[in-house]
This record gives structure tokens, sequence and C-alpha cells, in this order.
């Protein structure tokens, strides 16, 4: 993938093709052996071209409510760190399983100097109840597989990506005896209010998004964030 606009893109198209071909079960993972998902790539909205970050910012948006709305099961299997738009990705899904010990997971916006969107912060809070999720999004947390455990926000922690894959079939496995209709509206019945939020408030995220991100001293910060990369980098 050339960019994480071409990543979105990608995905979105997958969910499509998943849900014209009746899919029974999705897992989502990594083919990165340390990295699940970094995130939203920071120089989309470092000096951004103003089409391309709306169209960055709207592929988003879309992908998003296809995968939290999905008619089948979908599972997580976060092989590696999962920062930002990866933890996204990872709560949109119906289970977790995290290889553990040494990878993290978190909505870690506040410590890049951005603000996760309501949307963001809905999904965290559905997962892991209102006052742990303010906890985390205020101080920009990424908790490590056992912590993730403890809050409810990974469902399973293994040692390995076979395992974790096998754990995966193993959940996706229990629905083969349900049918998937009744399946399908309890999940949407207890994701609606987060997702019609947003289908409601798409123009209205997007100029927030806008307005925040070409503020003057968010600009600043997140040059100064991409020349520390830099820095740890050439080391």
């Amino acid at each position: 993938m050339d960019s994480i606009l071409d990543l979105l893109q990608s995905i979105s198209t997958a969910l499509t093709t998943l849900e014209k071909s009746k899919c029974r079960g999705m897992i989502l993972t990594s083919d990165n052996p340390s990295v699940f998902s970094a995130g939203l790539d920071i120089l989309e909205m470092y000096k951004p071209d103003p089409t391309r970050v709306k169209d960055f910012w709207t592929t988003l948006q879309d992908t998003w409510i296809k995968l939290y709305t999905t008619s089948f099961p979908t599972v997580a299997v976060i092989n590696g760190h999962s920062p930002a738009g990866g933890c996204l990705l990872a709560l949109s899904c119906e289970y977790r399983i995290i290889v553990g010990p040494k990878n993290t997971i978190g909505l870690n916006e506040t410590k890049l100097g951005i603000i996760a969107p309501r949307w963001f912060q809905d999904s965290m809070r559905n997962v892991i109840g209102e006052r742990q999720a303010e906890l985390a999004l205020t101080t920009g947390k990424m908790f490590t597989a056992d912590e993730a455990l403890k809050v409810n926000l990974v469902d399973e922690v293994v040692a390995s990506k076979d395992e974790a894959t096998g754990r995966a079939i193993a959940f996706l496995s229990q629905f083969a005896k349900i049918p998937p209709l009744p399946r399908k509206m309890t999940k949407l019945e207890f994701r609606e209010a987060t997702v019609n939020w947003l289908v409601n408030n798409k123009e209205k995220d997007l100029q927030i998004f806008l307005s925040y991100i070409n503020q003057p001293k968010v600009q600043e910060g997140l040059g100064m964030y991409l020349e520390s990369l830099k820095k740890k980098s050439a080391k």
C-alpha cells in the first residue's frame, strides 16, 4: 500500500465484496510481524492538501461505518502494536485477540497533539466503559496486552499469531448454528446509537476535523512529532 488512504480504500472495497458474498465471518489482522496497524498517517494531516485531506477523512468515516456494521461477525487478531486508528479498527470488530506480552493498543491521539473524534471515543466507551475510556483518552494511554485484558479492551491474550488465529476461528465457528439475521439485528441494535451519530453528522465531523488540524499550534505540534520520528530513525 502506498498510503493510509490506499489502505482504507482497500478495506472498504473488501468489506463491500464480503457483504455481497454473504460472508459468515472475517478475521482482521496484519502481515507485519510487529505492527497490527500504525494508525492514521500524520503526513495526511501535516500541511495537508485541502482536497486530499477531505478525501482521506471521508474515506475513513465510510470505511469505519462499513466495518462497524458488518452483517457478519468479525475478529481482530492483533499481532503487533495497535495505536490510534489501529485501535479503532480493532474496536470496530466484535472480538479482539492480542498476541502478548509486548504488543500495545490504545487511542493515543492526545499524545500526538490531536483529538480522537466522538465516534472514536464512543467506540472505546462502548467496550471498556465511561470511566476507563475517559482516563485512557485524556492520557493517550497505550495498554499492554495484560492491561488491555483487565479493562476488557481485548477478550484474549495469546502467545502467538497462530494461536490467535486458531482462537479467532473457534469464536467464529460458534455462529454456524446461529441464524445470521437475528445475530445481525442484535449486533446493530447494540451499535445503532454510535453509528447513527456519525451517519447523521458526517459533514459536521469533517469540518471539526479540518478546523482543528489546520490550527497553527496543531500544525506546529505535528511538525515537531515528525521531526522526532526522523531523529529516532536516524539513530
